[in-house]
């Protein structure tokens, strides 16, 4: 019986200790699920959102802030710490906080734009927000921000634009004004007339090159140029280019000279390609003297994402200031503004480039040497339909070399280098 009895009292104390460590193991699992995380920060139930907030605000695309009666964060949204607006379970924006005040005493809401410092960079840049304050029933208060940065961004981008195409039409237009009056006083003078009217021609023509690189820049802005993709042969791109510009470098004497690896094919649309080289090689035409140098290579790169096509468009011009190499492809911007009015140009050729190469899955950059010229070079990715290439030699199109006519050199030709091995 004794025994009996010992194993009696320990099974008792067995069970008895079992369950004190379940009970502690429950109480622990609740302090767990009570814990504060990113998203519910505090587990006073009197500060309890209201039912369906905590779904609502989980969908809203804004960074969202609850704050309670002592300004402590009750919920808030990923991302509004990656705005770094909550830290250390507080709302780190002064003006935002006083805002929250503000609105918790009178229950009006409140909204006002600010321009905050960007974390994680040194360089003060500014992260524009609008902030929206509400009472989110009696005791909590609402917080909604929108990062409106990019917006503005955009925003400065158009209105520059729209202040640029309205200078460059009113040049021509006040220009084709005066001459029309220039044209009826001098009625009786036909020798004045006929000046006055080749005048207005070269303005005519000027305004209408404008208006159709507006047009062909708002197209490879909106349009998606793969809808339309096909192989496209690198020489016959060549070819269109050398054409576009061929009576331009014959009346400047320039020498026109094409060469590289011959079978390359790129993919894309045919029309934007042949628009975004050709505006390199009328580029290198207009900004070359006469009796010059112009050259068009293309080659194969090997690239880990894939092979690419390279085409470089070299020339013996002014060249490019070293300041001014990084705002070329802006829009409307011109290194020399009278050569190029001299010229015909319109400041938006090289924006068009830009954005053919982007839009295609490849770049543009420039190489350029005050005094000693400038290289352009084309990288698109490769359409891989051929295979098997040969090096050297002309391009020939159509069983035809491209310098049938003219002062165009091929035969003699050498693939340009690369733009950093230039001198």
């Amino acid at each position: 019986m004794d025994v009996n009895a010992a194993v009696a009292a320990a099974a008792a104390i067995a069970g008895l200790c079992t369950g004190v460590i379940a009970m502690l193991a429950f109480r622990w699992s609740e302090r767990e699920q009570r814990q504060p995380t990113r998203t519910s920060l505090r587990p006073d139930s009197n500060a309890a959102l209201p039912p369906g907030v905590d779904t609502v605000l989980s969908v809203l695309s804004s960074s969202a802030v609850v704050l309670d009666e002592s300004d402590s964060v009750v919920k808030a949204s990923s991302a509004a710490y990656a705005l770094g607006l909550v830290r250390g379970g507080r709302l780190s924006v002064e003006a935002m906080l006083h805002m929250a005040r503000d609105t918790r005493r009178d229950g009006e809401i409140r909204q006002v734009e600010l321009d905050l410092p960007r974390r994680g960079t040194g360089r003060g840049e500014a992260l524009a927000v609008s902030a929206r304050v509400a009472p989110l029933g009696s005791r909590l208060v609402l917080l909604l921000v929108e990062d409106l940065t990019e917006a503005r961004r955009i925003e400065a981008v158009r209105r520059d634009f729209v202040a640029n195409v309205s200078h460059e039409l009113k040049t021509p237009v006040g220009a084709l004004s005066l001459l029309s009056e220039a044209v009826m006083d001098a009625s009786d003078d036909p020798e004045a007339v006929e000046r006055f009217a080749g005048r207005m021609q070269i303005e005519a023509t000027r305004l209408t090159n404008l208006v159709q690189e507006l047009i062909d820049l708002s197209r490879v802005q909106n349009d998606d140029p793969l809808e339309d993709a096909e192989p496209v042969r690198v020489e016959e791109l060549v070819a269109e280019a050398i054409d576009r510009c061929r009576q331009q470098a014959g009346s400047k004497q320039i020498t026109m000279a094409s060469g590289g690896t011959a079978d390359l094919f790129v993919w894309g649309n045919r029309g934007q390609l042949a628009a975004a080289l050709g505006n390199l090689v009328e580029n290198a035409v207009n900004y070359s003297p006469a009796r010059t140098r112009v050259g068009i290579a293309a080659r194969q790169l090997v690239a880990p994402g894939g092979d690419l096509i390279e085409i470089a468009v070299t020339d013996q011009g002014i060249g490019i200031s070293e300041k001014d190499r990084e705002r070329v492809f802006e829009r409307f911007y011109r290194v020399d503004p009278a050569r190029s009015r001299a010229t015909g140009g319109t400041g938006l050729g090289l924006a068009i480039v830009k954005h053919v190469a982007a839009s295609h899955g490849g770049e543009v950059t420039v190489w350029s040497s005050e005094g000693q010229g400038s290289t352009f070079t084309l990288r698109l990715p490769e359409s891989g339909v051929v295979r098997g290439r040969t090096t050297g030699g002309p391009l020939i199109v159509n069983g035809r070399s491209v310098d049938d006519e003219g002062p165009y050199e091929t035969d003699t030709f050498e693939p340009f280098p690369a733009p950093e091995a230039l001198p």
